[in-house]
């Protein structure tokens, strides 16, 4: 098979009409790729992914196809739809953490939607509200506002990327609240099918592309427990001498550990499967 793209954790190759999308164990942080795996975590994305997309069925289509892959990817791979991807990062906060609180702090805003004044880390927004980013496969991606968007995509692509980025998240996020977990924030990936249809794509609602919290534990004003890789960003935050430019550090045993382990509680806690 053909690889046409390789990012930072997923790998996408050619198979004639189809594509197949295979997400590795490689961790990203600060959009530097370290170089410790954590064992499984291809799979757990791939199979969280799957499952949310049969969730959301109803409300947009999506680009799998079937689990049809090479034995070797089995598990963690998907055959896909080939679709033109919409180069826009569909971000959705509920909550104000990361990104969205430094651009907060820095502005009030982010991607120029203006925030509340005195909200603190953590707060609950009074809706969830879209701030896209620029999407790159190296380097740093870019808050950008909705018109901006609108000047490439036009008004009614931009507002149906909007409108289903906010369906989506509330519908998974009131799935989540039922199982005990906070989706905080996340981003989805769209693209056009052969159709000129929008179609819902790469992963969904996963522990690398969302911040999962525990319910029981939230308390706004302070960092929260994390099902994602927030704690390997935590873990780096600690570093002396790194400086958040690749190469990145050696991932710890321990801090592997614990997260594959964060990793499989939050596919547990959402599917009601126990991982295998």
């Amino acid at each position: 098979m053909e690889l046409i793209r390789k990012g930072k954790v997923r790998e996408v190759y050619a198979d004639g009409d189809d594509v197949i999308l295979v997400a590795s164990d490689r961790v990203s942080v600060y959009d530097v790729v370290l170089p410790t795996p954590v064992p499984d975590k291809g799979a757990i994305l791939t199979q969280i992914s799957l499952w949310w997309f049969r969730q959301f069925a109803d409300l947009v289509p999506n680009h799998v196809i079937s689990e049809d892959v090479p034995a070797e990817w089995q598990g963690r791979a998907v055959r896909c739809k080939r679709l033109e991807i919409v180069p826009v990062e569909c971000i959705v906060r509920g909550y104000l953490a990361g990104g969205g609180l430094e651009s907060y702090r820095a502005s009030g805003s982010v991607s120029g939607v203006a925030f509340p004044p005195g909200l603190v880390e953590a707060d609950r927004l009074p809706q969830p509200v879209f701030t896209p980013s620029t999407k790159a496969d190296e380097g740093h991606d870019e808050y950008i506002s909705v018109e901006e968007i609108a000047k490439d995509l036009g008004e009614e692509t931009t507002n149906r990327l909007r409108d289903l980025s906010l369906e989506i998240y509330d519908r998974g996020a009131e799935i989540a609240r039922e199982r005990g977990v906070l989706i905080a924030d996340t981003k989805f990936e769209f693209g056009t099918d052969a159709d000129g249809v929008l179609t819902l794509a790469d992963e969904v609602l996963t522990p690398d592309s969302s911040r999962f919290w525990k319910a029981s534990e939230y308390e706004p004003g302070r960092g929260q427990w994390s099902y994602d890789k927030q704690f390997v960003r935590d873990w780096s935050s600690t570093l002396t001498g790194w400086d958040r430019t690749y190469p990145g550090p050696e991932i710890p045993a321990d801090v592997v550990a614990e997260t594959r382990a964060r990793y499989i509680e939050i596919y547990e806690q959402l599917t009601g499967d126990t991982w295998t």
